[in-house]
């Protein structure tokens, strides 16, 4: 029998996971440079954690039965963390910033035929913050993050989804729900052939329509029949807009038809999209959610919150093709090989100072076995630099190979 990974699954060499903390890494230095700290959640969690009052759907979620409790892998860390804050957080100061680096489990379309079914991701939640200097901050954020990985080639697509489900609110109750999905898909034949009023087809395909440069985006959202609130959500919108345009730092899209697959997000959602291929490659994905941390909170209280989440998998595509990436994974620094039986104590003693070093070194013990034609080919087929021969006293003998 030939063992291999569970459908959906798959392993990760040295060389890949190089290449994967590279990434990681420089994402991690621009999280503490914004005053983000690290938090790590349960890979498993009880079903109406990680459904998050139905905004994930079940099917999303891969799940396990446990003795007491319906159990599932997180398919995202926005609903965890969200639990966890209000749960062991209860006395904290916000605003909280918070980042992780994790894997999730997830069922897509895709994965029925025995697809990828873990990812690996990197994020933050930005939490007890509302408002225009938090949504522009996190969006900035996610900027700073794909120059430290040296990506140039991008633009990001901004839409609202509170002002998109207000705007669905005056279609008939039992075809919103339709009506969002074509909007979502940029299904027109649905639009055309569901039974709506001529007012209210017009409606859904501006609607269809509101994609494209940011003032004609909101002049078309305008000049639809909105109701103070709205107005207020579009001005805010309107002032998000102005302020990242400003910066220069990117591309910007408006699009008040993305609709997330996830459904707890309730004011600006967004998509970072990679320019650089014939086919759009979607970087990562974020958006603001303000109720959803009530969802967990032992008095239901609303928390606001906004975050975003990056596909290190498709990162790691992007950057395969500029050479940024580790080649090879990296060699040790010391061969370290004890000459007689005696000298196998000094031979550790002498490795452990060579690691001691405020560097990091990395040193290797030859284990025995070969004559020493054989071990110097070996530390050349691994590149090691120098190979120290520790005789029973503990001197040692260096030999450079470079």
């Amino acid at each position: 029998m030939v063992y291999q990974p569970a459908a959906g699954a798959r392993d990760l060499l040295p060389l890949d996971v190089e290449k994967k903390r590279w990434i990681e890494d420089r994402l991690q230095q621009v999280f503490h440079r914004w005053g983000y700290h690290r938090i790590i959640t349960s890979t498993l969690e009880r079903m109406d954690t990680l459904m998050a009052g139905e905004a994930i759907q079940r099917q999303m979620v891969i799940q396990l039965q446990g003795e007491d409790d319906e159990l599932g892998l997180r398919p995202e860390l926005t609903a965890s963390i969200a639990r966890t804050v209000v749960t062991r957080m209860a006395n904290t100061t916000y605003p909280q910033r918070l980042y992780y680096n994790a894997n999730v489990f997830r069922r897509t379309w895709e994965s029925r035929h025995n697809r990828q079914q873990e990812f690996y991701q990197a994020g933050v939640e930005l939490l007890g913050a509302g408002g225009l200097l938090a949504n522009a901050e996190v969006i900035l954020l996610v900027a700073d993050c794909l120059a430290a990985l040296g990506l140039r080639q991008w633009h990001l697509i901004l839409g609202e989804a509170g002002i998109t489900r207000s705007l669905l609110s005056a279609f008939p109750a039992n075809l919103q729900d339709k009506v969002r999905s074509a909007i979502a898909h940029l299904d027109r034949i649905t639009i055309d052939t569901l039974p709506l009023s001529d007012k209210l087809r017009d409606r859904a395909r501006i609607m269809l329509d509101m994609r494209g440069p940011s003032a004609d985006v909101l002049q078309k959202v305008s000049s639809l029949d909105l109701d103070e609130e709205q107005r207020e959500a579009v001005n805010n919108l309107k002032s998000l807009v102005e302020l990242l345009e400003s910066e220069k730092k990117f591309p910007l899209i408006l699009d008040l038809s993305l609709i997330q697959t996830i459904d707890y997000y309730t004011g600006i959602v967004f998509e970072v999209v990679n320019d650089t291929e014939s086919q759009a490659r979607v970087l990562g994905r974020g958006g603001r959610y303000d109720q959803l941390l009530g969802l967990y909170h032992p008095q239901g209280e609303n928390i606001p919150g906004i975050g975003f989440g990056l596909n290190i998998e498709d990162l790691y595509q992007i950057l395969l093709s500029t050479q940024q990436l580790p080649q090879v994974t990296p060699a040790s620094n010391w061969l370290v090989v004890p000459e007689t039986q005696s000298a196998n104590a000094p031979a550790f003693a002498y490795a452990q100072k060579l690691r001691d070093s405020t560097h990091l070194v990395r040193v290797e013990i030859d284990l025995g076995g070969r004559n020493t034609d054989a071990i110097r080919q070996y530390a050349r087929d691994r590149s090691i630099a120098q190979i120290a021969w520790i005789k029973a006293d503990g001197s040692p003998k260096i030999e450079s190979l470079r």
